[in-house]
């Protein structure tokens, strides 16, 4: 695989599959996320489930192995989990699905939900709204809320990580009765090639 610092860019994905070599790619987002929108042939691996069966998951992968995500924030974490366990075989998809399908990419779409970084976006505006009009109109101490979503969303910017964002992912809404579990992932991936 032709990559730079653990990535692969949509380009070199497509071309990799393209090629029949044969890659294993794992999505790491929401069920339901994964039911809007995903890339042909791609498995859903929640993080929450990779990171909980690291190991176990990492034993059943074999080589090419490509992790995505909307951004890439959650393949990179998927990332860091697998080579903690030994496996450094796996790379990052630059641009995420979204950047994959419009590189041309074949993905598969179902129902239309929102992406979960747009519900973080949605959420926080809200919030800093709903924090400022209260404290102009009900009490200045109401404003507090203003700055503490500021304060959580420079710090997710600084960390690289979104504890709105993983709270959002257990909400009914991004629940679909299809959620993978450790059971379903194994017996659906490929057997490991030696």
């Amino acid at each position: 695989m032709t990559a730079t610092n653990g990535s692969i860019s949509p380009a070199e994905l497509n071309s990799l599959i393209s090629s029949g070599e044969g890659v294993v790619i794992l999505d790491v987002r929401s069920a339901a996320e994964f039911e809007s929108l995903h890339i042909l042939g791609s498995y859903n691996v929640p993080l929450a489930l990779l990171a909980e069966h690291t190991e176990e998951l990492a034993a059943k992968l074999g080589t090419k192995t490509v992790l995505v995500c909307q951004s890439g924030v959650r393949a990179t974490e998927a990332h860091r989990n697998l080579n903690s366990v030994g496996f450094s075989d796996a790379l990052v998809l630059t641009g995420g699905v979204p950047g994959y399908q419009q590189a041309g990419g074949k993905t598969v779409e179902g129902s239309k939900r929102w992406a979960l970084e747009r519900q973080v976006r949605m959420a926080a505006g809200s919030l800093v709204v709903a924090g400022l009009a209260g404290g102009k109109f009900l009490s200045p101490q109401i404003r507090t809320v203003a700055g503490v979503i500021g304060a959580g969303l420079a710090f997710s910017a600084a960390t690289n990580t979104c504890a709105m964002g993983k709270a959002l992912s257990k909400m009914p809404w991004n629940k679909t009765g299809n959620e993978p579990t450790r059971e379903s992932v194994m017996a659906q991936l490929p057997p490991k090639k030696s």
